[in-house]
């Protein structure tokens, strides 16, 4: 008994010498911030897409409410397929750059120009545009998928100081906002601004001038990051990839929360300039109400907080409550404006919140993985878990919202729509959402097992490191 409780305070202190190691290893203030910059030059681009992309393909562009949401199913499949392949990729690169850096720079121009050509309107026939729009719509998501799977995957190698990681993580989430309220906000005026009534050189212009933002942002970020202890870890194959899936249940229900997630998120989203333009008849309001999605700071800044007193399961299932209330309340609001902004309010600080959550548990997955496999299959798990979520979410989301406006006899070419028209619009944007959100949070609710698990899985992890340094 005594050689027992000498051999745990033995390990309990060589554990607290390792954390006192970690503790040491401090990312500068200025790496934190290039590292938001990751997020903030993503989110200027890719949130056009998701939040107006069926949008610009009908109105804009030109193609039927059918044609553009099977344009976006097919893609999104394809890049959701590309999402596990660059986890493997990343987890195979090693060059003096590092594994995830690399990426920043071989990604950044493909990535702001194949955006600016899907936000332009070639004078060719409509068969030859459907071509072009699908081509353009698979390379602009495959880039973003290249470029964003190194920012989850990059961190842990940034340093192994956990509250750094966090700090940098809230910081990168807080800046990704930011390019979100851009996006969103201002994207629509620009381009009206720039067109001066052509809508299709407004748009080409538009995006022309963020791309090259986002392209300058992500080159800042490349030449500050620094990738520590890289040449330490061990190359994984495919198959060992693949295994690190086997038993990891916290990360089923991950992918499958977060995808039923940004499901709902996007047809939200997708249904929303719709809304504003034609069930309340005022097209201002949609660059109004996005601006107003920069509220969503609030919710991720309390995060931290909620978290100690609900835990991660409760805090999700929290946040995806409100989300749920607030999108009841815009429903029921109608076309009294205030109680409207009010509810959208509280249904993007949920939304927002719940989105910073999944993409924290992620990474928690992935110790699991490692303790219950022996590998640490780092990118290829949170591609899936983030990259796969986001690429399939959003296009199952638009898909539901064009073959749903496309049954209710939607046209675009039409400035006013049929009752019918407008009540698959207003289905759309208010309480097909919240179908899918419920599912998201009764799925969290069976996570809250995994979660209780945790502090074995650290503390076993943390035991075969010290055991592993002796060798």
């Amino acid at each position: 008994m005594e050689s027992n409780t000498n051999t745990n305070d033995r390990v309990n202190s060589e554990v607290d010498a390792a954390k006192k190691m970690l503790a040491q290893d401090k990312l500068p203030f200025h790496r934190k911030i290039t590292y938001g910059f990751t997020d903030l030059s993503g989110n200027l681009l890719y949130c056009i897409i998701s939040s107006y992309m069926l949008y610009f393909f009908t109105n804009v562009f030109g193609l039927s409410v059918g044609v553009a949401g099977i344009l976006l199913l097919i893609g999104r499949i394809f890049d959701a397929i590309g999402a596990p392949i660059m986890g493997i990729l990343v987890d195979h690169t090693h060059s003096k750059y590092g594994k995830s850096r690399p990426w920043f720079l071989w990604g950044a121009l493909p990535f702001a120009i194949f955006v600016w050509l899907l936000f332009t309107t070639p004078d060719i026939s409509n068969t030859a545009k459907i071509i072009y729009a699908g081509v353009m719509y698979i390379l602009a998501d495959f880039s973003y998928t290249a470029m964003s799977t190194p920012i989850t995957s990059v961190l842990p190698n940034l340093t192994t100081n956990t509250d750094d990681r966090m700090q940098a993580n809230s910081i990168r989430l807080v800046l990704g906002n930011v390019g979100n309220f851009f996006a969103v906000t201002f994207i629509i005026p620009f381009a009206d601004l720039l067109g001066q009534g052509n809508e299709q050189r407004g748009w080409s212009l538009a995006v022309g001038i963020y791309a090259i933002v986002a392209f300058i942002l992500l080159i800042i970020a490349f030449f500050d990051m620094r990738e520590k202890n890289i040449a330490k870890e061990k190359i994984i194959s495919i198959k060992e990839s693949l295994k690190a899936t086997k038993g990891n249940w916290p990360w089923v229900i991950i992918v499958l929360a977060n995808l039923a997630y940004w499901t709902a998120y996007t047809v939200r989203n997708s249904a929303l300039p719709y809304y504003f333009q034609y069930n309340l008849g005022d097209k201002s309001l949609i660059s109004f109400f996005n601006g107003f999605s920069i509220i969503q700071v609030i919710g991720m800044a309390s995060v931290p907080f909620v978290v100690k007193i609900l835990h991660k399961w409760g805090s999700t299932v929290f946040f995806l409550s409100l989300t749920i209330v607030g999108q009841i309340w815009l429903g029921l609001a109608g076309s009294n404006i205030v109680s409207a902004l009010i509810a959208w309010c509280i249904a993007c600080i949920g939304a927002g919140s719940a989105c910073t959550m999944f993409f924290a548990m992620v990474g928690d997955t992935v110790d699991f993985g490692e303790w219950k496999t022996g590998i640490r299959a780092n990118g290829f798990l949170t591609a899936i878990g983030a990259a796969f979520c986001i690429q399939m979410g959003s296009g199952l989301g638009s898909f539901i919202v064009s073959m749903l406006l496309d049954s209710v006899g939607f046209d675009a070419s039409r400035a006013a729509q049929s009752a019918s028209s407008l009540t698959g619009i207003n289905l759309s944007f208010v309480w097909v959402p919240i179908i899918i959100y419920v599912i998201s949070l009764v799925l969290m609710i069976v996570y809250r097992k995994w979660e209780h698990h945790e502090p074995i899985v650290q503390k076993e992890l943390a035991e075969r490191d010290i055991e592993a340094e002796k060798v």
